[in-house]
């Protein structure tokens, strides 16, 4: 009998996985490092104990001990697919909330999954652990134990690949303490459908149907649902006897995920296993009923599947939308600061799993991910359109973030009619395309909130931002309701104002709008890279390679440094042709959001 589990994890899904086990009377343990000392799920737990590093399986086994912990549940990234931890609790006498040691440790590794599929029959992706020929490109460079996108390289040609594989190498090093990477054949737009298994320690293996995947962004999921708009009877037939065969080849116990390409031919090729629960497993609960969280500890504690294959059903449709703390404008650059505003949608069939409020801080120690939006609707089309909904009405000011981006891409004809795949991205540029112009109605709104707080009779002053029209001038029929709703033109609206050092932040109807001030000393790019030839950085973050010394000629475009924030690297590039005359950060230095990096003398034409 489980009575107490340390939830080896943070943010939302500790929150989550928190839920459930207080609903089975099962007390629970938060942990935490420095950046994370006042993070949300610390306050949602029974007991909080501070720890040096998620990563440090060791110390969290001695923590689960020390507070007399019955049972360590690892959620997902971190530990959840590392077979030290579930062998160190093993050893300890604690039980895993996962797979067996040796199942982690034969899927954590993609080659030998691969291996191990092939002899069960399941069809798999090409790979090669030494360089393919020529024409066998494009390729995909990956780490041999990774997930979340990390440590993948798109490689077109082999020109490129010795540069791919040690970028990618740095990058699973970092995310994974293994270096190790592979090289994998290329399916161009394909689907990613994944699987929902479950297995117990009585020989009992089943699916729990698919995941549509295929909206990424860096190789990581961003949009998620079930059932797969391209799914037919016979080919969930097909695909889910393969994920099971793939389930019972490795004695798989507990919650996991068998993931598949599924190509524009209509065959499908295995992937990967995931030997942990699911950053989208919402999805799957909501159309079948089912508490995986609740599975997962049943069948840790020896308890046998109480249904079979047959049992399971799927009513409606949902949509999980992942909230991230990012601009996907600026090439997904990674935002960090405060949430002054938090107010998420609320309503029949919507679900929010969140490990934020308002007050949390979002540093660039940890993934971006805020939290999870997730609907349910009794059709794919009636799900899409309370998603819209949702993310309208989601509020979230202080630190920049993806919603309006999410509302942009479920908003396309192409998703509507579910032809999507995982090039979707690269195909809909249009998704990226937001107008600079700020509306009349957002300029009053702005303009209201600054006379109150600072006192002044002008309420339709223009404001002092350098985006901004002459206000007082316009003619739009605007009347205050309260302090969030105006009527605007006969029409009720509900509206935010942040106020900020440099630039004001407008919320209007699920428009959100960035007054820079016309008196600050920074403009709205200063933490971009300035055509004046200085370059700062991007985000917070750890300065990984300066590519470049002082003297060399540069051209435009050309790469001169890399950045790591959040685990994810980005690299910086000159904004012009010309020569580096000063480098003021080196590598291994931590640097914040806007500093300059290095400075380029930009060629005269």
């Amino acid at each position: 009998m489980i009575r107490r589990v340390l939830i080896a994890n943070r943010g939302e899904i500790a929150i989550r996985i928190s839920h459930t086990l207080r609903e089975m009377g099962i007390s629970t343990v938060a942990v935490f490092t420095e950046p994370d000392k006042d993070a949300l799920h610390t306050r949602m737990m029974d007991d909080t104990h501070a720890i040096a590093s998620y990563l440090d399986a060791p110390e969290i086994v001695r923590t689960a001990k020390d507070c007399r912990a019955d049972a360590i549940h690892p959620g997902y990234g971190f530990l959840s697919e590392s077979p030290a931890l579930s062998a160190a609790c093993e050893q300890a006498g604690i039980v895993f909330i996962g797979p067996r040691p040796d199942t982690i440790r034969a899927m954590g590794d993609k080659l030998a999954s691969k291996s191990i599929m092939e002899k069960a029959g399941v069809p798999v992706v090409p790979s090669w652990d030494a360089e393919p020929r020529s024409s066998e490109f494009p390729v995909l460079v990956k780490a041999v134990c990774g997930g979340g996108g990390k440590g993948i390289r798109l490689v077109e040609s082999p020109a490129e690949l010795k540069d791919a594989m040690a970028s990618a190498s740095r990058e699973a090093a970092a995310a994974f303490g293994d270096d190790r990477v592979f090289v994998e054949k290329y399916i161009r737009r394909p689907r990613h459908i994944e699987f929902q298994i479950l297995g117990d320690s009585h020989g009992n293996a089943i699916h729990v149907f698919e995941r549509e995947c295929s909206i990424q962004r860096r190789h990581q999921k961003i949009i998620e649902e079930t059932p797969s708009p391209a799914m037919t009877l016979e080919l969930r037939a097909q695909m889910g006897e393969a994920a099971v065969a793939a389930a019972r080849a490795v004695d798989y116990r507990g919650a996991g995920t068998v993931e598949f390409m599924l190509d524009p031919a209509g065959r499908f090729y295995f992937l990967e296993m995931n030997t942990r629960l699911q950053v989208e497993h919402p999805v799957t609960e909501m159309t079948t009923g089912l508490d995986l969280v609740r599975e997962q500890v049943l069948i840790a504690s020896g308890g046998k599947l109480t249904y079979t294959q047959s049992d399971l059903q799927q009513i409606g449709h949902s949509i999980e939308c992942r909230i991230y703390a990012e601009e996907a404008e600026e090439h997904f650059r990674p935002s960090t600061g405060t949430i002054e505003m938090f107010e998420p949608p609320g309503g029949p069939g919507i679900r929010l799993d969140s490990g934020v409020a308002a007050g949390s801080k979002v540093t660039y120690h940890f993934d971006p991910m805020l939290a999870k939006l997730v609907v349910w609707a009794p059709s794919r089309s009636a799900a899409i359109a309370r998603m819209k909904r949702a993310l309208c009405d989601f509020v979230l000011l202080g630190v920049r973030n993806n919603i309006e981006f999410l509302g942009r891409i479920i908003s396309t004809e192409d998703f509507i009619s579910g032809k999507i795949d995982t090039s979707f991205l690269d195909h809909h540029p249009d998704v990226f395309v937001i107008s600079s112009e700020v509306p009349p109605e957002a300029l009053l709104a702005a303009s209201r909130a600054l006379s109150i707080t600072e006192g002044r009779r002008d309420a339709w002053s223009s404001g002092p931002w350098r985006n901004s029209n002459d206000v007082s001038r316009a003619s739009l029929p605007f009347r205050l309701l309260d302090s969030h709703h105006a009527e605007i033109s006969g029409k009720r609206r509900r509206f935010y104002v942040l106020r900020g050092r440099d630039s004001d932040t407008v919320w209007l109807d699920g428009h959100t709008y960035h007054l820079d001030r016309a008196n600050s000393a920074r403009s709205a790019d200063a933490t971009a890279i300035s055509t004046s030839g200085e370059i700062r950085a991007l985000m917070p973050g750890k300065l990984l390679r300066v590519e470049v010394a002082v003297g060399d000629a540069v051209v435009e475009k050309q790469p001169v440094a890399t950045m790591e924030s959040m685990k994810m690297e980005t690299t910086l590039h000159a904004p012009k042709a010309g020569r580096i005359t000063e480098i003021r950060r080196q590598p291994g230095e931590v640097v914040e959001m806007g500093e300059i990096l290095m400075v380029i003398e930009i060629d005269k034409m």
